[in-house]
């Protein structure tokens, strides 16, 4: 695959990351109350450049580099006194650079004043979620244009917002995202003229945090500013928009294309993509991809995309080849030429066998030895103490008249003999308010008891991420059936920094991280696997439980499912599942979970055949319900069924100021289970017990001492030889 991308569009000047000059063209001047272009490399005043002499102040950790740098401890601009005195409209636009550890409530800008800790009539622009307030006295009085999402972080954005005849609007890099057609107040009303707290950077709340970014190019009119004239202040950041959005654009490997392309309409920072190709029969502009027939040559097509915001615009192309369609010969080579059998040279559990390669071959099976390892994949190991089996495992990939035929020889292992446990292993995330915290950490059991712990590693992650959003959250590990492969299952997420709920749920990933051991200590074969359907916003805290019946692990997760490509509207988690034997290849997933509200951190155990689940209740709290926010408890003799027994709702509620991801083990000395409720926002995890899975009466033991900061996770029972070689290594 080869990229080649042009720039065009209105004149920029990237001087690093992040950074950017904008263009000399500019709105009209007409109505220019205050113009910090903010281009000032020393000292601590920001000129005004309107006429106005309304020159600012830096205080704080406010300084000079590539723009107005805002540290975020105590950096602000002073803006002179009475600011907006006689205006009955409005209009402030800016480019702004937040910091992705930028933390909140936070005001970009603030003009008004403040009573005490707390605002008392303002004007105000915030990016979580990006709206523009203006207020008589304090919050309660504020009327809003509320874009409804977070306004985007690290990398610049030009925002505005215009004030008049009533009529609120807020754009975002030239385009308007919110509007309020009922604002009573007018600037020049705010204090009856007089405003003493008027900053850039700073909140009038003094318990809010200061702004950590860039800042450029600050103007404040007193009139409300045409959309025309608002896309052209905007014009340069567009610039950027278009550039950054056409270095990131890629459709992945298309050097052997077989199947229709994906061409986005959007780029990851909002700007509008077309399409053109140079042979629409073989590939369309919407992707389409028709295949040359069987036994002409390959196609090569010319993808060339138009990237466009506001009037800035660039092109980027990719070179496509179109594979013509296999003829049965070739579809059986290649098809018999990627066939993978994961685990082959490590057999511990059953394997997946395909029947289909992707060219339309079908694959069949041979077993030397069918009652150790079936033509169908399930593995009979020897018992414990006896020698290993070899076993000729042959393939046959069929298309039409031909053939081709592969050989495995792997060597199933003895089982291990079985061992009781005498401790736990606690896995755990420690939250997104550290910038550690969502990665893995242990913890061991002092000795035997579950309400003990001691912090492996030193108290530091024992597996990070280096893929997908390079986040690890709500930690699962499950010992395999026959008890010597572990595999970790974790929530690709990272919220620390950018603290986007929204986007996590509605552009989240749809994949779920995998590792896998056999000591518990090293986990190796990390790995991003897409789990979720196209429509689902988010994959989050999967787990997984062996069902004996299917010879595999049903793994089950919450997701958002949005009705439309672009993700849409409102909706809420439903817990979904899906089947793999080895955590590679998943069946396609089903719902298992919906009962008409948002539900997630389901997690399971089994009990003399009955299986027993518990799932936080994720109503709002100001619903009907007295149990949301809590944990429901159910029961099914079918691990993949849909419709479970009430057992109990409202666990946890009275000991917790609200609860999830609840994780459920069995003592190993006792019949006796422990319920791990996670008080998000409070103390993290605190314990439960209970000698009845039936009856659902959950309480807090008096004595127990936990990890520090302990969230969504998992307990499992260890041998004494894994304790010791845990301890050993990472003690």
């Amino acid at each position: 695959m080869s990229k080649k991308w042009v720039m065009g569009g209105l004149a920029a000047l990237t001087l690093g990351a992040g950074a950017l000059v904008p263009s000399a063209a500019s709105a009209a001047d007409e109505g220019l109350a205050l113009w910090y272009k903010l281009d000032e490399t020393s000292g601590t005043v920001a000129s005004d450049s309107s006429g106005n002499g309304r020159n600012g102040t830096l205080n704080g950790d406010a300084s000079w580099g590539d723009g107005l740098r805002l540290g975020g401890t105590n950096g602000y601009v002073k803006v002179p006194d009475n600011l907006m005195r006689g205006m009955t409209s409005i209009t402030v636009a800016l480019d702004v650079w937040i910091d992705p550890t930028q933390a909140t409530p936070y005001f970009v800008y603030g003009f008004g004043n403040s009573s005490g800790s707390s605002g008392n009539g303002y004007l105000f622009t915030t990016g979580n979620t990006f709206r523009t307030s203006i207020a008589s006295g304090n919050w309660s009085t504020e009327q809003n244009a509320n874009a409804g999402v977070n306004l985007p972080r690290g990398g610049w954005q030009h925002i505005a917002y215009t004030l008049g005849g009533g009529v609120g609007v807020l754009y975002q890099n030239g385009d308007e995202v919110a509007r309020n057609t009922a604002v009573t107040l007018t600037p020049g009303s705010i204090g009856g003229g007089t405003t003493t707290a008027n900053y850039i950077g700073r909140s009038l709340y003094s318990g809010d945090k200061y702004l950590k970014g860039r800042v450029k190019d600050f103007r404040v009119y007193s009139r409300a500013l045409g959309a025309a004239e608002i896309a052209q202040l905007a014009g340069p950041v567009n610039t950027e928009i278009v550039k950054q959005d056409a270095a990131a654009l890629d459709l992945g490997d298309t050097g052997a294309v077989r199947s229709d392309l994906t061409l986005p309409a959007k780029g990851a920072s909002g700007s509008t993509i077309t399409w053109a190709s140079s042979d629409p029969s073989v590939v369309s502009t919407t992707g389409a991809v028709t295949r040359p027939p069987a036994g002409a040559a390959d196609a090569h097509v010319t993808l060339t995309a138009t990237l466009t915001k506001g009037t800035a615009t660039e092109t980027k192309t990719f070179d496509v080849t179109v594979e013509a369609i296999y003829t049965d010969k070739r579809a059986v080579e290649t098809d018999a030429g990627k066939l993978v059998v994961h685990n082959i040279d490590d057999v511990r559990g059953n394997l997946t066998l395909p029947t289909k390669g992707e060219n339309g071959t079908t694959i069949t099976w041979r077993s030397s030895k069918p009652d150790t390892l079936s033509e169908t994949g399930e593995v009979n190991r020897p018992q414990p103490g006896a020698s290993a089996v070899k076993v000729n495992l042959k393939a046959t990939i069929s298309r039409g008249g031909h053939q081709a035929v592969r050989i495995f020889k792997p060597e199933v292992p003895a089982l291990p003999a079985k061992e009781p446990y005498k401790g736990y292993l606690f896995a755990y995330f420690t939250g997104e308010g550290y910038s550690n915290g969502e990665q893995i950490y242990n913890a061991l059991s002092k000795g035997n008891d579950p309400l003990h712990w001691q912090e492996l590693n030193g108290g530091r992650p024992v597996v990070t991420s280096d893929v997908g959003e390079k986040g690890l959250r709500d930690p699962f590990v499950i010992r395999s059936p026959e008890g010597d492969r572990f595999y970790l299952i974790a929530t690709d997420l990272k919220i620390y920094g950018n603290g986007d709920w929204d986007r996590a749920q509605r552009s989240g990933s749809r994949s779920i991280m995998v590792a896998e051991s056999t000591d518990l200590v090293h986990w190796t074969n990390q790995r991003l696997v897409q789990v979720s359907p196209p429509e689902a916003g988010n994959t989050w805290a999967p787990e997984a439980y062996y069902d004996k019946t299917l010879g595999a692990y049903v793994v089950f997760w919450a997701s958002k499912l949005y009705g439309n490509p672009q993700h849409t509207g409102d909706t809420y988690n439903k817990m979904v599942y899906a089947t793999t034997r080895d955590f590679y290849t998943f069946s396609e997933p089903k719902i298992w979970k919906d009962p008409g509200y948002s539900v997630i951190d389901s997690t399971v155990i089994e009990h003399n055949g009955t299986y027993y689940r518990f799932t936080k209740d994720e109503r709002n709290n100001s619903s009907s319900s007295p149990c949301s926010k809590y944990i429901i408890e159910e029961k099914s003799t079918s691990l993949t069924s849909t419709n479970w027994d009430f057992l109990k709702e409202c666990i946890g509620s009275g000991a917790l100021s609200r609860g999830e991801g609840p994780t459920i083990f069995k003592s190993n000395t006792e019949d006796k289970w422990y319920l791990f409720i996670d008080e998000y926002g409070g103390r993290g995890y605190v314990p439960f017990e209970s000698t009845d899975l039936e009856k659902g009466d959950w309480t807090v033991p008096a004595d127990y001492q936990l990890p520090s900061r302990p969230r969504h996770g998992t307990v499992l029972g260890v041998t004494q030889a894994e304790y010791d070689r845990l301890l050993s290594a990472l003690g």
